[in-house]
């Protein structure tokens, strides 16, 4: 829901029947700053169990989607990963990649050179791992096995030409259809691509919406994460294959790691319990 001065109301519901949660995320976006918020209900009663502050939240399931799809995507003998972007989003896209792989080199780029730095010190930190900050996104992306957009950018960041033979890409800023981090060739370059929603993306992907342009039969080639995870289509053919995951975010994911944060917060006794309907009928 758009309105006037370039304020957004998103909003993002889903239910899991096989956990019995049921819940959106709701979001705003009003001068440039964001903020998320999840209900979770119990989809057996209708009883509001939770709400929770998604903006972490919502970095910790955009970035174990990407973990997953590096899993299943990626080269078993993947070892150095390429960034583009050091924001809030691209820690824990390191942090889900590192889990799935034995990384040995990261290296990163970002548009502001203090804070790229500043990204570089504190996720080798965190992961025990060298991570160097660039000059440019091409010196971070060159021979890089598994490569991460993770930007608002408006224009293509990552070039084709740029990648290496056996790549995986995990691209998950730019989702609106006018925006884009990959430029036609990184597309045209992927042997497989995979989207958490095709039907979304078709209408938010912008950089498969502009590499397609009007060749509509393009969407039959793209596959969705759930159907690799689950072994009907293989995540790659061969070694040399580029492969390339746009993620876009998809409700049942936040649904999902609320339904989890709620959960242990139950066994752990932690949170604030909120007074509401209590006095009622």
């Amino acid at each position: 829901m758009e309105l006037p001065e370039k304020a957004f109301l998103h909003y993002m519901a889903a239910a899991d029947r096989v956990s019995g949660y049921l819940g959106m995320k709701l979001y705003t976006s009003v001068g440039g700053a964001l903020r998320f918020l999840v209900p979770l209900y119990s989809a057996k009663s209708g009883q509001l169990l939770a709400l929770l502050e998604a903006d972490y939240l919502g970095q910790m399931r955009t970035g174990a989607a990407s973990g997953v799809a590096t899993k299943y995507m990626a080269r078993p003998e993947a070892r150095a990963v390429g960034i583009v972007g050091t924001g809030l989003q691209a820690r824990t896209q390191l942090e889900a990649i590192a889990a799935v792989r034995r990384l040995e080199r990261i290296r990163a780029f970002g548009r502001n050179p203090e804070r790229c730095a500043q990204f570089a010190s504190e996720m080798s930190a965190r992961l025990g791992l060298p991570v160097t900050p660039c000059a440019s996104a091409e010196e971070a992306v060159r021979e890089a096995d598994i490569v991460v957009t993770a930007t608002t950018a408006s224009r293509p960041v990552v070039r084709g030409a740029w990648l290496a033979a056996g790549a995986h890409v995990n691209a998950i800023g730019a989702n609106f259809p006018q925006k884009r981090e990959l430029d036609d060739e990184a597309v045209q370059r992927a042997g497989m691509i995979a989207a958490d929603s095709v039907d979304q993306s078709q209408l938010e992907a912008g950089d498969l919406i502009q590499a397609f342009g009007e060749d509509l039969a393009r969407w039959s080639t793209v596959r969705e994460l759930a159907d690799i995870v689950t072994g009907k289509v293989p995540g790659r053919t061969h070694a040399s294959e580029i492969t390339l995951f746009k993620s876009n975010g998809i409700a049942i994911w936040d649904v999902a790691v609320a339904a989890r944060v709620y959960e242990l917060a139950e066994q752990r006794q932690v949170g604030q319990r909120i007074p509401l309907w209590e006095q009622c009928g």
